[in-house]
């Protein structure tokens, strides 16, 4: 991509009405941009950086056992009757509408009905399972207070995944399994050394103390007791003695954090299965309930997390497997042929690449630079092409290194 070709163009000035750092920067920069409270829309680099966290969960959703699908988003009033979660009264963030004929449909904030409603058509017997089904896609949450930017929105991409077991133990299996995947997704998106497995509370999804995976900074808008040498935590809404003496923590051993949760996982039980009747024969032949999970990832809200630990007052930093390219290509030289022809030379080693040849002055196209969080500058220079050479420079490091031409591709 070269950068004159961009149809976005960095801001100066972060927009008055954002707070939250990730959409004061991701804003300037040109990946988001808003639409109303609690809606952005991703733009060119932004896309790609949500295509790129989107393939890392896939791969490790795929490892585990997934199997990848795409619901509907209207949703049946009649499927949602059935566990009485059409009701505003127990789910108050609905969004609802009317076709055509007067029928009523919802647009989808969870799928745990109507996945479970689908395998109706599909499973029988206790030899069909165990299953694991996961997809990603938008969904639509009536929030009273869309805030933090991408972290809370009214419209956003998710990744959700139920399983349908036949046992508890066979349940639990996966659910530690499907946890340990979580942790991998967190230290592949550079959130690893801060991000942990946290007891929380199920809201209107189950009873009893649940899983969040919490990433620790300054801005999150979650407080949380952690112990660093157990990489375990517990959400403040269900610090109690009885809870830490469930989870087999030392109170004088936690320390208190503020975070953003990044991901969740729930034990579903049968609460699900049987409103819909999704049953299986056992071995006797009797009808059993499958007993189910829900494991969930918000995109934009892991992004927006990135960005909020991940940054400094020039920019964004974004780790190598999420950014947007590998390099950011500048050349400030008056002689733009030699940077012409190492931007098609990285192209051919596959190289994902940003050309900043843009007629602008040195200065600003630098602060672009930082500014957009690239990992790897190469600057082209008439000072360094005197020497056949470039200067790479890693975003976050003052630290600068010549590299000939000839060795570059090798040296990156």
């Amino acid at each position: 991509m070269k950068q004159s070709q961009l149809f976005t163009k960095v801001l100066k000035q972060a927009p008055k009405d954002e707070v939250a750092t990730n959409a004061r920067l991701l804003t300037r920069a040109g990946f988001i941009h808003k639409v109303m409270a609690g809606v952005y829309e991703y733009l060119p680099l932004g896309l790609m950086v949500l295509k790129k966290i989107e393939q890392i969960i896939r791969e490790e959703m795929n490892a585990i056992g997934g199997q990848e699908v795409l619901m509907t988003t209207l949703q049946d009033k009649e499927v949602w009757g059935k566990t009485n979660r059409w009701d505003d009264k127990l789910v108050d963030n609905w969004f609802k509408t009317k076709l055509a004929n007067g029928s009523d449909v919802g647009i989808a904030n969870t799928h745990e009905e109507p996945l479970t409603f689908l395998l109706t058509h599909y499973v029988s017997s206790y030899k069909d399972l165990p299953i694991y089904i996961y997809q990603f896609q938008t969904k639509f949450r009536n929030e009273l207070r869309a805030k933090s930017g991408i972290l809370r929105g009214r419209e956003f991409l998710m990744k959700d995944l139920y399983s349908f077991s036949k046992t508890q133990k066979e349940f639990r299996e996966f659910y530690e399994l499907c946890a340990g995947a979580y942790l991998k997704i967190f230290e592949r998106v550079g959130l690893g050394d801060r991000t942990f497995r946290t007891a929380a509370a199920g809201g209107s999804f189950t009873t009893g103390l649940t899983d969040e995976f919490q990433t620790v900074t300054d801005s999150g808008e979650d407080v949380i007791y952690v112990d660093e040498k157990k990489k375990l935590a517990i959400n403040k809404e269900v610090y109690t003695e009885e809870n830490l003496k469930k989870l087999g923590l030392d109170k004088t051993k936690l320390k208190e954090k503020k975070a953003i949760e990044v991901g969740n996982i729930f034990p579903l039980g049968t609460k699900y299965s049987q409103a819909l009747g999704l049953t299986v024969k056992d071995e006797t032949g009797r009808e059993q309930p499958v007993i189910m999970g829900s494991y969930g990832i918000g995109l934009g809200r892991l992004m927006g997390a990135v960005v909020e630990v991940s940054h400094d007052e020039q920019g964004m930093i974004w780790p190598k497997a999420i950014a947007p390219f590998d390099i950011h290509l500048i050349n400030i030289s008056k002689n733009q042929t030699p940077a012409d022809k190492i931007y098609k030379a990285l192209l051919e080693t596959n190289t994902q690449v940003l050309y900043d040849e843009r007629e602008v002055s040195a200065g600003s196209k630098f602060a672009d630079s930082d500014l957009i969080g690239i990992p790897t500058r190469v600057l082209v220079s008439d000072k360094t092409l005197q020497s056949d050479s470039v200067e790479t420079k890693q975003r976050g490091s003052d630290k600068t290194k010549l590299v000939k031409i000839k060795d570059l591709s090798e040296s990156l």
